[in-house]
């Protein structure tokens, strides 16, 4: 029970550890006396050889063990063992983005290791851990769109979002311009300044409800700007107006590296005006030790003076 105590304790007077040299010095100067006291009794009556034989003889030594118990108290007590509980407060402003990500056939092509869909999660993944204090949403899209996970903090919650994105999820295609209005849609009534849709596919649009032009258009009128990212056979004219008409950039990605290096460049780019604040809080735990030792000190005198009590 007295380790358990002592789980998450940390010492804010450590150095008063050192008056823990007393102990031994204690052992010593008892056991000194008590070796004079042993030798006087030898050479006493055989009356008070057997009266030391009594059951008093066998506690003898608890007074002292008590009372060294309460100044090992007294010495953890006095270097303050206190828990620290740390709170993180964000201040500023992050950013709400949504990653806007193609779950069509065509990204199980093996051209990225170990497909265009495994690597195109693993780097929103890392994207999401870099992104501390940011808002994030998760939107899929092949032949229709769907919100996989609206804008959260969690990122445990945007993890488990992204590692179940596969592909047979939606109906098949490539409907850029349902994925971009989704997108744009997760973020039209975001109070951030800053609003941005990372969009990634590897085909040109070829089904939907809404034109890619309608939805570029759509994005522009909100003021969300779009970072289009290609991979494989794409409309590149098309991923190009989107990104430069929304104030965004496009992305070629050739293989695994590059793909990383972009996401890694949208993260540069985009940087949140958040500061966080690491307040630490301590709670100190000494008064119970204290309590101990006071209790152990006051059985020591109990039983020295009654039922311990030394006669002439």
């Amino acid at each position: 029970m007295v380790l358990d105590y002592f789980n998450n304790i940390d010492f804010g007077q450590p150095l008063f550890f050192f008056l823990g040299l007393l102990l031994p010095l204690m052992i010593f100067w008892y056991l000194k006396n008590s070796n004079r006291q042993s030798a006087a009794v030898k050479v006493s009556s055989s009356k008070s050889f057997f009266k030391l034989n009594n059951w008093k003889t066998s506690f003898r030594h608890l007074p002292f063990i008590l009372r060294l118990l309460a100044v090992a108290f007294i010495i953890t007590a006095l270097a303050r063992p206190q828990t620290k509980t740390e709170q993180q407060q964000t201040e500023g402003e992050g950013i709400d983005i949504v990653l806007c990500i193609d779950v069509s056939g065509s990204m199980t092509a093996q051209d990225l290791i170990p497909n265009r869909m495994e690597a195109a999660k693993k780097v929103a993944s890392d994207f999401i851990d870099r992104r501390a204090a940011d808002r994030i949403a998760i939107v899929i899209f092949s032949g229709e769109s769907f919100t996989q996970c609206p804008l959260t903090t969690d990122k445990v919650v945007l993890h488990a979002a992204v590692s179940t994105i596969r592909n047979g999820l939606l109906q098949d295609g490539t409907a850029i311009g349902d994925g971009l209005a989704t997108s744009v849609d997760r973020l039209r009534s975001s109070k951030s300044k800053s609003r941005v849709v990372i969009l990634l596919t590897d085909g040109e649009n070829n089904g939907g409800l809404i034109g890619p032009d309608n939805a570029k258009e759509i994005a522009k009128a909100f003021g969300i700007k779009v970072y289009t990212i290609g991979v494989g056979a794409i409309d590149e004219i098309l991923l190009t107006a989107i990104a430069s008409e929304t104030g965004g950039k496009y992305f070629r990605a050739k293989d695994n590296s590059s793909l990383e290096n972009i996401y890694k460049e949208i993260d540069g780019l985009e940087k949140s005006k958040v500061e966080i604040a690491t307040l630490t809080r301590y709670g100190e735990k000494f008064f119970p030790l204290v309590l101990i030792a006071l209790g152990l000190i006051l059985l020591e005198m109990l039983l020295r003076f009654t039922v311990l009590k030394k006669f002439p």
